[in-house]
């Protein structure tokens, strides 16, 4: 008798908008699947909420291996799912009691049967084509209370960078144009700590497309005469690789831009570029290994991809949500860009949207502004908004996903501007320098450029942190509720009270543009020291 299987609950998919089904997906085509499984805790939290109300100095974190050893998956979960496969004619490809994951291989014809779905091939104008399916995916009665999520049957691209190139003449985009600025400018401008450079630190940046060239960075580094060149290091994850495709234009824009401004704010760090597939699946792995990895233990993340938030299943966004929780309990702070494309996030719906993964409540989200100043100066600052000219805006509104978090609850986050006025997670968090016109001036396979978007954002603030992180001589790592409670108080932020996004309009205090406003580097190091030194002597 064959085994009943169930739906699983937050796996259901529909058709990208605009996609068009072509027919059946090649039964011979092989397919990699990652499985996630519940924590040996349950849903039980890793440290207690009130853990991160304290300074950075003062908490109790778990190390990597403490957390797998309460929070990783039970070995028992981990054989199941193991004799599933071979009841299916499936292969283990690999196996992380800390990441909570199986990832399986098979056919399509063997996927469809283990997991009762169609994989159709779909094409879609922009994406071209791609595997997918509708509806859910259903697992057997011996699984229920063990697996959480099933990813990568389909592979659409599940998300697009975030970084915009300036739209001007040749001549601007040489090294130097006015208004355009290198990152250790706008680290000056912003006030970062100068005593220290990230030494003993590793940033983690999340990428899902494109590469680097070495070349391009030591030129870069050093025609910006860093006392040190970053080292950095592409860690493959699955089929992803650190493969540059020469186009400056496509995803090495990402990847360089982020490698060269989160380098060259802290030099003495070291940076681990973590290349996945742009899938719902490779992302995942990307995050779940750069949180848990034992050899490069990165202390804070930066991620500059993400899509609407309506673009995933509620599998998907509640296991990055998870693995951002992990990340927390662990001391990792992780860093998440906005979005280009204002507060509809570039959906064509008639709806607001914010962009996910930065509406997690664990994350530190990342808006944009225009920069103006020089030296140590700032003379001028609003938020980015270049919709009405075809050049981006930050992404910020209320998401649709995730509630109010604690932490925003003095915040005066407003009702969501879609019909039901929601009122949920504010996004974003904090910002940072992103309007192209007063962007970055990269080098990106071979060539010179000035590149701007909130990607730029989340790399810039990954920077500020591994120097806060070397300066605190701990990591301060999971920051949101220090920044409302404590920060914002006490001159943290260049407060953005000019500008507006679309639906959203920026105000005195946080709004759902540039959130709590830009850096104030040197009083958020103080805030965060004298907090701690206040919990030591009891006042």
């Amino acid at each position: 008798m064959a085994t009943r299987k169930h739906p699983l609950p937050g796996s259901e998919r529909a058709p990208m908008s605009g996609a068009r089904e072509i027919g059946p997906a090649n039964p011979n085509e092989e397919v990699e699947v990652t499985i996630r499984l519940r924590s040996r805790a349950g849903k039980k939290a890793a440290v207690s909420s009130e853990t991160f109300n304290q300074s950075p100095g003062d908490r109790q974190i778990l190390t990597r291996e403490e957390y797998e050893r309460s929070h990783g998956a039970d070995p028992a979960s981990i054989e199941l799912v193991k004799a599933f496969a071979k009841e299916n004619g499936l292969t283990v490809v690999e196996e992380s009691p800390e990441r909570r994951t199986v990832i399986l291989s098979g056919t399509v014809a063997a996927m469809n049967k283990a997991f009762d779905v169609q994989l159709k091939q779909f094409e879609h104008p922009k994406t071209g084509t791609y595997r997918g399916r509708t509806g859910p995916v259903h697992i057997p009665e011996n699984l229920r209370d063990h697996v959480e999520a099933v990813l990568g049957l389909d592979n659409r691209p599940q998300a697009v960078p975030h970084f915009r190139r300036r739209r001007s003449t040749p001549e601007s985009h040489s090294r130097g144009a006015s208004g355009s600025f290198t990152p250790p400018q706008v680290a000056a401008l912003y006030n970062f700590p100068t005593d220290v450079d990230g030494t003993g630190e590793c940033i983690g940046i999340i990428e899902l497309g494109g590469g680097f060239v070495q070349g391009d960075l030591t030129d870069y580094f050093n025609q910006l005469k860093l006392a040190k060149l970053p080292k950095v290091t592409a860690v493959s994850i699955g089929k992803g690789k650190n493969k540059p495709t020469g186009d400056a234009n496509g995803p090495d824009g990402e990847v360089m831009l982020d490698i060269e401004v989160a380098g060259s704010v802290a030099p003495g760090a070291s940076i681990a570029v973590y290349f996945a597939q742009n899938t719902d699946a490779g992302f995942l792995n990307a995050i779940t290994t750069a949180v848990h990895d034992k050899t490069h233990r990165p202390s804070v993340i930066s991620i500059s991809w993400g899509s609407a938030e309506s673009n995933w299943t509620s599998q998907a966004t509640t296991q990055m949500d998870e693995a951002f929780q992990a990340a927390a309990a662990m001391g990792v702070s992780v860093c998440i860009a906005s979005g280009d494309n204002g507060s509809t996030d570039g959906e064509t719906d008639g709806r607001n949207h914010v962009d996910f993964p930065a509406s997690s409540s664990y994350a530190l989200a990342c808006g944009g502004t225009l920069l103006q100043g020089s030296g140590s100066k700032i003379s001028h600052e609003t938020v980015w908004d270049e919709l009405a000219k075809g050049n981006g805006a930050t992404g910020g509104g209320v998401s649709d996903v995730f509630a109010l978090p604690a932490y925003q609850t003095n915040a005066h986050v407003p009702q969501s501007a879609n019909p039901g006025h929601r009122v949920g997670r504010g996004v974003p968090d904090v910002s940072g320098d992103a309007d192209p016109n007063s962007g970055y001036q990269t080098l990106v396979d071979g060539q010179s450029d000035v590149i701007g978007g909130t990607s730029a954002v989340a790399p810039l603030w990954a920077g500020l942190i591994a120097l806060l992180n070397q300066n605190l001589g701990k990591p301060v790592g999971y920051l949101n509720p220090m920044l409302y409670q404590k920060v914002a108080s006490s001159g943290g932020f260049h407060d953005i009270t000019s500008g507006k996004n679309g639906a959203y309009s920026a105000k005195k205090g946080w709004d759902a543009c540039t959130g709590l406003g830009s850096p104030n580097g040197k009083a958020i190091e103080a805030a965060l020291s004298a907090s701690s030194q206040a919990m030591k002597t009891g006042t």
